[in-house]
């Protein structure tokens, strides 16, 4: 993703990598660092597999609690709750579909950080969601993927709750 596109995200999404962060920082790094410190304690640490493990997950965390706090600066939350009623596809709407193959699918159309496609969830960069957005409810839109084109109707639009 490059430094000018912005970083959309549901408030359930902007949650979850707050908590994750709150937890690297709280939790997981504190015991690292105690447990680093007690094999440093113990002589020889070009042996020690404590110490060892220990100063490169406490570099994972690291490496890992700056991503968050880059991704949380960037944040521009985005709650489909409030969003005013329209029948066009943006970002946070939850799309009905009537798939190329005859088959219905529900896709929520949500930030990069929120990916989960067990729950439906699709990045609003994704190509499903590119030819979806600005498209309305009853509208046709056409899909090129690995398989070939695809014609999806879109069945309906709404904005609700995305957890």
């Amino acid at each position: 993703m490059s430094g000018n596109t912005p970083n959309y995200i549901t408030p359930a999404g902007w949650q979850a990598l707050k908590d994750e962060l709150y937890g690297l920082v709280n939790k997981e790094r504190p015991e690292i660092v105690q447990i680093v410190n007690w094999a440093a304690g113990n002589g020889d640490r070009s042996e020690n597999g404590d110490y060892l493990y220990g100063k490169r997950r406490m570099r994972e965390i690291d490496r890992r609690i700056r991503f968050l706090t880059k991704r949380l600066e960037a944040a521009q939350v985005v709650d489909p709750e409030t969003r005013e009623a329209t029948d066009q596809v943006f970002f946070g709407a939850t799309v009905e579909l009537l798939r190329g193959d005859g088959s219905e699918q529900v896709v929520k159309i949500v930030g990069i950080d929120e990916i989960d496609t067990a729950k439906n969830k699709i990045s609003w960069i994704s190509p499903l969601a590119r030819c979806l957005i600005k498209a309305r409810e009853g509208d046709e839109v056409v899909l090129n993927g690995p398989e070939g084109r695809e014609v999806i109707e879109i069945l309906s639009v709404a904005y609700v709750r995305i957890e």
